[in-house]
């Protein structure tokens, strides 16, 4: 049992912390470890993190191309075959599965962004699908199946 008297830090948990300008007695008097002379030497003195002494900077440096499409839409993609996994494993309970049904599945993170369905593999079970869009390949799998698919 331990008693308020002998409470101790544990080895290695605290650090001698250096405490600069603090006199010539100390070790770190004068110029309190900035060195001499120079821009971080003085008080005030800040640098950008990103500034290279004068040096061409890196961003400059490195060449540009290219271009960003900002209306970009990024799917949310799932294959056929992992229709038929969740079908196999008897999870299908809904007769139709829109966002919030394969979110609860678990085959999307997000309801919000927009979902894609693939034909990647083969499905035999019966879907019926209301998502963003579908290749025309995953199009032919699902209705040979017997399934519906509607886009949203």
């Amino acid at each position: 049992m331990d008693i308020l008297s002998n409470l101790h830090y544990v080895k290695g948990s605290k650090k001698k912390r250096k405490r600069v300008g603090r006199g010539e007695g100390s070790g770190h008097g004068g110029t309190a470890t900035r060195g001499m002379n120079g821009q971080l030497s003085r008080s005030g003195a800040k640098k950008k993190a990103w500034f290279e002494g004068g040096q061409m900077p890196l961003q400059r440096r490195v060449p540009k191309f290219g271009f960003t499409n900002i209306f970009q839409v990024y799917y949310q993609v799932i294959n056929v075959n992992a229709l038929q996994r969740v079908a196999d494993e008897k999870k299908l309970t809904g007769d139709v599965l829109d966002a919030a049904a394969l979110k609860k599945l678990g085959l999307v993170k997000s309801t919000k962004k927009p979902i894609k369905v693939l034909g990647k593999g083969e499905i035999k079970a019966k879907v019926n699908l209301q998502v963003d869009a579908f290749s025309n390949s995953a199009k032919e799998k699902i209705e040979a199946a017997g399934g519906s698919i509607k886009t949203i």
